[in-house]
């Protein structure tokens, strides 16, 4: 297992971005639930955020691609909005060890290329 982060190191109803065995991933608390994405548009394969950890639209009801303007649920990574919709954002599995939020096997193909 890879650790990303503490689990208080990501604020709620906001995102983070990270950089880890060339994977770009998008974390996300909302609720008090985490959720985790590659940072790669389904539609283009670019990186989604418009600034360092900026990957929500303006009211933060959607991840946002930069690109674009795909809009994202943040509870499952679908697109509802733009030219990839109806695909969706790839997962990444976590598990939490003493509120370190660890990564699980097997990582997206794409960390591997």
């Amino acid at each position: 297992m890879i650790t990303l982060c503490h689990i208080d190191d990501i604020k709620e109803g906001k995102t983070r971005g990270f950089e880890l065995s060339g994977l770009s991933v998008i974390a996300l608390k909302k609720d008090g639930v985490i959720f985790l994405y590659e940072n790669r548009c389904p539609h283009l394969g670019l990186n989604l955020e418009f600034q360092p950890d900026d990957f929500l639209n303006y009211d933060e009801t959607y991840i946002q691609c930069s690109t674009h303007g795909a809009m994202f649920t943040l509870n499952n990574g679908e697109c509802v909005l733009g030219p990839c919709k109806g695909e969706s954002l790839q997962a990444i599995s976590y598990t939490l060890l003493d509120d370190q939020i660890m990564l699980t096997e097997p990582l997206p193909s794409s960390a591997a290329s």
